[in-house]
């Protein structure tokens, strides 16, 4: 005698992990690009100290204040360069014959949560690590070497009057692992529920710790520190849209479109400090 097994069909979509993104927290959003696809901003010298001449002016000069000089003013400019899009259909027979699994809307929560925002992500990461105004030489990383290295980091940003509020220290897995194992390191994991939200594992002297998956990292990405007045990084358009029935299609058609991008200021850049590890 033979029995039939039941095969039992679960209403479940067995969705990919897929972290939630960070750069927020090392960007900003200060400039404008409503109605301009570029933007310049400019950049204005100063003036040298002069001694005072208190008793007339100074030889060669004849202002007791010293030598009038001239300040210049030159523009930086900034042109969105990321305009991407995708597209994709639905039939209406394979959306109504898998228990609505495969619909219009997960679908594009799922396009968005694991090709648009890990793309965004990648692109403005290396953005920044390009454009660092520090960028040591690489080298090998291990748990006796990290916090020195972090600690130069620090010293550079410092150095460079970087302001000491707000600045956050990406790392990867690997990276956090060996902070982890650091007989020198003892980072404060008590922090507040809505920085744990944000994405923010601890403190380190000062910096917001984030960790990253490293496929959305450079290669051979140690470690990025960072100011957020150092990058700007625009979303000028993100428009999704699901069209029902439209001509030629009998189900839904997905589109989406995103014009992004990522700019280091040039009187900034300092602001970034990029450690590469060795091959």
């Amino acid at each position: 005698m033979s029995i039939e097994l039941v095969t039992k069909f679960k209403e479940y979509t067995d969705e990919q992990f897929k972290a939630e993104s960070k750069t927020y927290l090392l960007t900003n959003q200060d400039f404008d690009w409503t109605g301009a696809h570029t933007v310049k901003v400019y950049k204005v010298t100063t003036s040298a100290m002069n001694d005072y001449g208190r008793t007339g002016p100074a030889s060669g000069n004849w202002s007791r204040y010293g030598a009038v000089d001239s300040l210049d003013a030159t523009t930086e400019e900034f042109t969105l360069k990321r305009d991407r899009s995708f597209t994709f259909a639905i039939d209406k027979l394979d959306e109504d014959e898998t228990a609505q699994q495969v619909a219009a809307a997960s679908a594009l929560a799922r396009q968005t949560r694991e090709v648009v925002i890990p793309e965004v992500d990648a692109y403005t990461y290396g953005v920044m690590c390009n454009s660092a105004g520090s960028k040591p030489a690489a080298l090998a990383l291990t748990a006796e070497n990290i916090y020195e290295e972090i600690l130069k980091g620090s010293e550079a940003m410092d150095n460079a009057e970087v302001p000491e509020t707000n600045r956050v220290l990406v790392v990867t897995p690997a990276v956090y692992s060996l902070m982890k194992k650091s007989p020198d390191i003892t980072m404060e994991t008590d922090i507040g529920q809505q920085m744990r939200q944000l994405g923010v594992i601890g403190m380190l002297d000062g910096f917001s710790v984030v960790k990253v998956p490293g496929v959305r990292l450079p290669e051979n990405f140690g470690f990025l520190m960072a100011h957020p007045s150092a990058t700007v990084a625009p979303t000028k358009l993100e428009e999704y849209n699901v069209h029902i029935n439209p001509p030629g299609i009998s189900g839904s058609l997905v589109e989406g479109r995103i014009c992004y991008d990522a700019f280091v200021l040039d009187n900034k850049k300092m602001g970034i400090y990029y450690q590469a590890v060795a091959e």
